[in-house]
């Protein structure tokens, strides 16, 4: 079956979507002893593929790994960032963040912290990242003043961000101080920077934003203390289910081939 080469070498964890496409325009990746380009196809099964020099096969990719990291402040989720800022692959060690085709499952602003998935697995982040997927997200949100019962209502039931209505969510106040207060948003949305925007729509700007958990993969495991900020660590057998299972739910309504992902 043929496919995009740089589907291909993401799936086979060569390298991100968008490191493979760098790739192939810096003319670093050949197919049948030619140059690719960008969108060509080939059927891995028949065709030979060859990355600066060097045949790569299934064979090659390295085992699936499927971790939690709780990002810390002014860490950027990318792999990679023109402006020299710090990335998520910055707080792995090298025998992870090199060769292992490792990136972040969706993203987080470079001042907002906590939760955020990385993987090596194309497929996963494809489809847990797709418009139509609506894994649920928690966050503690400290937000300017004290929004008012009918603001966190207008909240819950959505907002107009855009010209399109944000999707119902999930509010409630966890504390509150002279000037400021601490809410648990869970969105099943995650349009950029959502709740900063609707936070400034709403007039109650956001202090600080920190994502707590990704579904049920927590940032705090029963009976353990949380992760620290900049750690990471494995998920848990019941965490990497969750996620197939997910994945598997829309796999049978969305195409494979519906849009090309990109990290």
């Amino acid at each position: 079956m043929e496919e995009r080469v740089q589907k291909i070498l993401s799936q086979w964890g060569i390298a991100s979507r968008r490191q493979a496409e760098k790739m192939i325009e810096a003319g670093q990746v050949r197919l049948n002893g030619a140059v690719v380009h960008l969108g060509e196809k080939a059927n891995p099964e028949i065709d030979l593929i060859e990355v600066n020099g060097k045949p790569v096969k299934p064979g090659n990719r390295p085992q699936s790994l499927y971790l939690l990291l709780n990002k810390p402040p002014g860490v950027v989720s990318t792999c990679h960032d023109s402006r020299k800022r710090r990335t998520i692959l910055d707080l792995l060690p090298s025998t992870l963040s090199r060769g292992q085709g490792i990136h972040p499952v969706g993203r987080l602003d470079a001042e907002s912290t906590g939760a955020l998935l990385l993987t090596n697995n194309g497929a996963l982040t494809y489809y847990l990242t797709h418009p139509r997927h609506h894994i649920p997200k928690t966050y503690q949100v400290w937000v300017e003043g004290h929004p008012p019962e009918p603001v966190l209502e207008a909240w819950r039931h959505g907002v107009d961000l855009a010209g399109k209505k944000t999707l119902p969510a999930q509010v409630r106040v966890l504390k509150q101080q002279a000037s400021s207060t601490l809410l648990e948003i869970v969105l099943t949305e995650g349009r950029n920077r959502q709740i900063r925007r609707v936070a400034d729509l709403l007039s109650y700007p956001v202090i600080h934003l920190h994502r707590t958990a990704i579904g049920s993969i927590q940032l705090q495991l029963p009976g353990k203390p949380v992760l620290p900020s900049g750690d990471y660590r494995s998920l848990k057998d019941f965490e990497i289910r969750f996620l197939q299972n997910r994945v598997h739910q829309l796999s049978k309504i969305v195409p494979a081939d519906i849009k090309e992902y990109r990290v």
